[in-house]
């Protein structure tokens, strides 16, 4: 039952994160700062080929964000993916972004947030 609820929650976020993406795109078109194109690199928590690929998908179809390339992991590095972005002010920004769609994705296939625990942002210290 908790993955119906994330899967529904997870098909919102993407939703609104193509609705707002086009937002960005279209407010900038005309603006001397149009984009701050970078790309960066993101360590995945996903662990198996259908967690890669629907996060990869996800990454791409929100407009302002593509990946590049990913990187296989090995028996001591987690995969890699490397993401072109826009519109982020900075690496950190776009990582943090990233970050919680994975969450997100995770939660949904698993059934729970990633680390296991039911804690949520408000009550860590």
């Amino acid at each position: 039952m908790m993955r119906l609820i994330h899967g529904v929650s997870y098909v919102g976020f993407i939703l609104w994160a193509i609705v707002t993406g086009s937002w960005t795109i279209a407010s900038r078109l005309f603006r001397a700062d149009y984009a701050q194109p970078m790309i960066v690199e993101l360590p995945l928590r996903c662990a198996t080929d259908l967690e890669v690929t629907l996060f990869a998908s996800s990454i791409t179809i929100t407009p302002g964000t593509l990946v590049a390339a990913i990187a296989a992991g090995t028996s001591t590095q987690p995969p890699v993916l490397f993401v072109h972005a826009l519109f982020e002010d900075s690496e950190e920004d776009a990582l943090a972004g990233l970050t919680d769609m994975e969450s997100r994705l995770l939660a949904m296939t698993r059934g729970r947030k990633p680390g296991g625990g039911a804690e949520s942002e408000g009550e860590r210290s």
